[in-house]
């Protein structure tokens, strides 16, 4: 039995790239950059103007003048006027390109205007006001985005205005999810008292969803030839095999006797932690990576989040994923000397600070304790007493609103 963080160092060494593949931008939310993006050029490409208002020659009212003729119009999306007399102003819209001869623009709130000309009715008015300037954001080919960027709505809006409509993403693993056990029916069953309808597939399933991976599910009883034979077929089929029951010590538990037999090299078996000790993890001909996740669906649930989306980070960019800290909101004991990852409902005290509140289930079979919280938080094993305002790890299974 290992330690959590060996397990991690283990997974490590298991992440291959899976390659690259080119995207419409408007399909590469949540994908991972495989290239650096540069301006095409500068940003904002012209002296914009940032107010609806009247553009004016500042040396103007420096003279005093603050009554102005009205000159022309300048709208968004036409071609640049000029002023033809300091004396004279111009009316400007939002996102129009500031007249060749102006240089300040006075929000229309600022001013009256009538019969044509505008009056000024303020006296703060300063020089360069309401406009954003040509290159004053970035220069003509400034990196902008680097490689390895998980692609968010921000970067899609500046994929957009740099004319990148197709991009270069890290491929995602092609992913099989399959739970065992005789004792589990499909939802659309009637249970009989003895049986259980398949929930962590689909819990698995939607969790690797939400991180635009696609996955192939299916279900195996029992049966030692019948899973020989399956996973035989998934180990040349798929990147990653998530495997859930059938790892522990139970008489029907085929699946590290299967493994060992298809050649399939274990890198672990059962780590110094609760819920989730019996995990399975290993290799197949560094062509397939094995997930088998303990039957209990908290257990499942929190090896998932713990270790394969490890895995998947350090596949897609080459890093491993930085850790999101929470503040305990509660005492907690724990005397086994084993890694502890509690349930927690999360929410924000008026500092700012994210805090973690204990919501304690029934233990790793208790399915429905996960719809109460939003998180784990990771307690480590050589303490026991674990004190309210102590700052620990956490793993987010629910996005806050």
């Amino acid at each position: 039995m290992i330690s959590v963080q060996e397990a991690l160092e283990l997974i490590k060494t298991a992440t291959r790239d899976h390659g690259i593949e080119k995207l419409p931008l408007s399909k590469s939310i949540g994908r991972t950059l495989k290239e650096d993006w540069y301006t095409d050029r500068e940003l904002p490409p012209y002296d914009r103007v940032s107010m609806d208002g009247i553009a004016i020659n500042y040396s103007s009212f420096t003279t005093g003048q603050k009554e102005f003729r009205i000159d022309d119009i300048a709208p968004a999306g036409l071609a640049q006027v000029s002023l033809t007399d300091p004396a004279l102003c111009i009316e400007v819209m939002t996102g129009s390109i500031l007249p060749i001869g102006c240089d300040t623009v006075i929000r229309y709130e600022d001013v009256s205007i009538e019969d044509g000309m505008a009056l000024i009715m303020i006296e703060d008015i300063k020089p360069k006001q309401n406009v954003h300037f040509k290159g004053s954001d970035l220069a003509k080919q400034s990196l902008i985005v680097k490689r390895n960027t998980v692609l968010s709505s921000a970067e899609i809006g500046i994929g957009a205005s740099i004319g990148k409509s197709e991009c270069i993403v890290a491929k995602l693993p092609k992913v099989i999810i399959v739970s065992t056990g005789d004792e589990l029916v499909p939802i659309t069953s009637d249970p009989l008292p003895h049986q259980i309808r398949r929930s962590n597939v689909h819990q698995l399933h939607a969790a690797l969803n939400q991180k635009n991976v696609l996955t192939d599910t299916d279900h195996l009883s029992d049966d030692k030839d019948i899973i020989r034979e399956k996973l035989k077929e998934y180990l040349h089929n798929y990147d990653a095999i998530i495997l859930s029951g059938g790892v522990s010590k139970g008489k029907f538990d085929f699946l590290p006797e299967v493994l060992a037999d298809l050649k399939v090299e274990k890198l672990f078996h059962k780590i110094k932690q609760r819920p989730g000790k019996p995990f399975w993890f290993g290799q197949y001909k560094n062509q397939c990576t094995i997930f088998a996740l303990p039957g209990n669906p908290i257990s499942s649930f929190l090896c998932l989040h713990k270790y394969f989306f490890y895995w998947l980070h350090c596949c897609l960019t080459g890093n491993i994923p930085e850790s999101t800290m929470a503040i305990l909101n509660d005492d907690v004991i724990f005397k086994k000397d084993l890694d502890y990852f509690l349930e927690v409902k999360l929410n924000h005290n008026t500092n700012g600070q994210l805090l973690a509140t204990p919501i304690k289930g029934n233990g790793s079979g208790d399915l429905s304790n996960l719809v109460k919280a939003d998180a784990f938080i990771e307690l480590p094993k050589n303490l026991t007493m674990f004190n309210k305002g102590q700052a620990y790890p956490i793993l987010r299974y629910r996005n806050m609103l």
